[in-house]
């Protein structure tokens, strides 16, 4: 047995990969190390977090035991004795049915990527298996688990010891084959807040993932996080949180805000990290007092009121996660309850509005902030904060309300502008920031042009100048 070098092969099965272990021999026996993780990452093994070790022990040569697609990543190894490995992939995709097999003694190890059947059988007696997992095992993730038998003629795995002449379990004798068996899916997109303006427009973006609505996931529940198998997923999208930026300055919405915008999402990180899921965060302009601009996404929080705080806190907790996008928006255009709808139904009413003047941003349309997630997701683009808004010249409040008026066809004089001071004048109301436009450098910098604001508001009201109001009206119902 020799003192091999540390080293990592690529096989024929996407992500299964053959780990050379150094085994230190000397007049009392040998030493390796079986898991390094700091060595094994710097090799190109992926960082799979494991979390559980198992180890299986055989009594005589000739044992088989597989073929076993788990939902979870494996790396598997022997401490004693000699096993033949073997590997079918079980994924679905092009590489389905593709196999490969190998002796293996201390001096090797296997990471087996998850929905990779495992299978082996001893080539001598006593021998050890071990083999570390990313996942406690239950109940419920078995029910994951996809099969196959090891005697399937389209994998010929070439058994050393017939099959015949082997020791198997009465179950792995009937496991089905490869013809029967049901692909392992990958990990699906979670979209949360799904029944939110952003949330309807990422169903389009990401037809494949699941959405969940607040009567499916109610983020502010401790409860609710107990109710999902995490394991099923790659990716969270967090498009639920406490919006009311007045409300979240009474007693009452204090409360709310930091209990679902902070603390629930200090939750979610926690769970992202334990299961190595993705985790994208909706952020917004109002973690800035607006002072200046435009804001990068380097920028340190300064936010005015309890609701832009309590979103600061958020970002904070997912920021240190090592997968993470925080994408950051500003004044959401989408389908329900909106600005640009209430200026179009009083437009179609011929009713003049007052409209702050000397507060700036852009407009973020959904179906544009669902597109641009959705291509970091795709692209794979560096972790990390990304502001997302539209793009084109930062605008006030009193001229987007004076855009739309003209598109619905009416005087945009009849939209009054007013500074904030004035409008606001005898109400309760939280700060805003006065300039909230977002640099626009690094998502551009990604591959993704986000479209023109005004544009964008074009296609959104005469695609159907008769939605906004109607919409309003069903609102107002």
């Amino acid at each position: 047995m020799s003192a091999a070098q540390h080293g990592i092969e690529q096989t024929p099965i996407p992500g299964l990969l053959v780990i050379s272990l150094p085994v230190h021999v000397d007049n009392r026996g040998w030493f390796k190390e079986n898991w390094q993780r700091e060595k094994l990452i710097s090799l190109g093994l992926p960082d799979f977090g494991p979390l559980q070790n198992n180890i299986s022990f055989n009594a005589k040569a000739g044992t088989t035991r597989g073929i076993h697609a788990e939902p979870w990543d494996k790396y598997v190894s022997v401490a004693v004795g000699r096993i033949f490995g073997a590997w079918v992939d079980l994924r679905d995709g092009p590489t389905f049915g593709q196999r490969f097999c190998m002796d293996l003694g201390p001096d090797t190890a296997v990471f087996v990527p998850r929905g990779v059947g495992n299978g082996f059988q001893t080539l001598e007696p006593e021998t050890v298996y071990s083999y570390l997992v990313n996942e406690h095992w239950n109940a419920r993730a078995q029910e994951e688990y996809v099969y196959l038998n090891a005697g399937d003629e389209s994998a010929a795995i070439p058994w050393p010891i017939p099959l015949a002449e082997a020791e198997l379990s009465e179950k792995d004798l009937h496991h089905p084959r490869l013809t029967s068996v049901v692909p392992m899916k990958p990990r699906r997109i979670l979209v949360l807040g799904a029944d939110g303006q952003l949330g309807r427009a990422l169903r389009q973006a990401l037809p494949e993932a699941e959405f969940r609505d607040r009567s499916r996931f109610d983020l502010s529940d401790d409860a609710a996080f107990a109710t999902v198998e995490w394991s099923r997923y790659s990716t969270v999208v967090n498009a639920a949180a406490y919006t009311d930026v007045d409300g979240a300055e009474t007693a009452l919405g204090r409360r709310a805000a930091w209990r679902i915008n902070a603390t629930a999402v200090s939750r979610l990180t926690e769970v992202a990290a334990r299961h190595r899921l993705i985790l994208i965060q909706v952020s917004t302009d109002y973690v800035f007092d607006g002072a200046s601009g435009p804001h990068t996404e380097s920028e340190p929080p300064s936010p005015l009121g309890v609701y832009g705080q309590s979103k600061a806190a958020g970002d904070a907790a997912v920021a240190t996660l090592e997968r993470h996008y925080i994408v950051r928006t500003s004044w959401v255009v989408g389908e329900g309850k909106n600005f640009v709808r209430t200026m179009a139904s009083l437009a179609a009413r011929d009713i003049s509005p007052t409209v702050v003047n000397d507060q700036y941003g852009r407009l973020s349309f959904a179906t544009d902030l669902a597109a641009g997630i959705a291509h970091l997701l795709k692209s794979q683009a560096p972790y990390g904060t990304y502001n997302l808004t539209n793009s084109g010249p930062s605008t006030s409040w009193a001229e987007v309300a004076a855009e739309v008026y003209r598109l619905m066809g009416k005087e945009p004089a009849m939209v009054t502008p007013v500074p904030a001071a004035e409008y606001f004048s005898g109400r309760a109301a939280a700060p805003r920031p006065a300039n909230s436009v977002l640099a626009l450098d690094d998502i551009v910098a990604s591959g993704f042009e986000p479209p023109d604001a005004f544009s964008a508001l074009d296609a959104y009201l005469i695609a159907d100048p008769g939605r906004s109001h109607q919409a309003e009206l069903q609102d107002r119902a």
